[in-house]
């Protein structure tokens, strides 16, 4: 049965995204150092309401998508390119296009947002790539840490910024390990879906 599931199984929006590349599991978090000073350059702030960070997890049978409605973050400019980002999310504001996936996400079967009631990313380089830019940096999801780097498109305009970012995350990595229902199995493959504008 299962095997045929798999035969019968949809195209998912997951499938054939660039994945994220995860080089290396980041150290255990060292005592607080002195405060480092801020990146030079411009601090472009993310307008929360007219920007999106979403996810879309694919099961056997289908995509769901999701995402998170809390958030704050920031993108810094310097000599007219993007030099630096941070971002820290509110996992109790996860939401799913079904209401039963909403609460079980925020379940320990997944996030655990009682132990964990945020995320964040934080960018160690943002380099130019042949189409658009290179972003790597640690995420913080879960309790686990892990480097990233990702293809993202950044536009800058005048006193503000756009970027967009489809790539996808092995949900493993940061011990997502719910297996879903024996004959429905969840991919392991998250795909990410950044669209973020920031203002000064």
């Amino acid at each position: 049965m299962l095997f045929l599931s798999v035969l019968l199984a949809c195209g998912s929006e997951v499938d054939n995204k660039p994945a994220a590349e995860v080089t290396a599991p980041a150290p255990a978090p060292a005592p607080a150092p002195a405060p480092e000073p801020e990146p030079a350059g411009q601090t472009l702030q993310v307008n929360a309401e007219a920007s999106t960070i979403g996810f879309v997890g694919a099961k056997l049978t289908g995509d769901h998508e999701g995402g998170f409605k809390g958030f704050e973050g920031s993108l810094t400019v310097a000599d007219g390119q993007p030099t630096a980002t941070s971002f820290t999310i509110d996992t109790t504001t996860t939401w799913a296009d079904v209401e039963k996936l909403s609460n079980h996400l925020k379940s320990p079967d997944f996030f655990n947002i009682e132990a964990h009631p945020t995320a964040s990313f934080t960018s160690s380089s943002v380099t130019a790539a042949e189409d658009g830019y290179t972003v790597t940096g640690t995420l913080n999801f879960v309790g686990k840490e892990a480097e990233v780097s990702f293809p993202a498109a950044i536009e800058l305009s005048e006193g503000g910024a756009k970027a967009t970012a489809e790539f996808t995350i092995d949900r493993q990595l940061w011990g997502v390990t719910y297996p879903g229902k024996p004959d429905d199995l969840i991919k392991d493959e998250v795909l990410i879906k950044l669209d973020l504008s920031f203002g000064a």
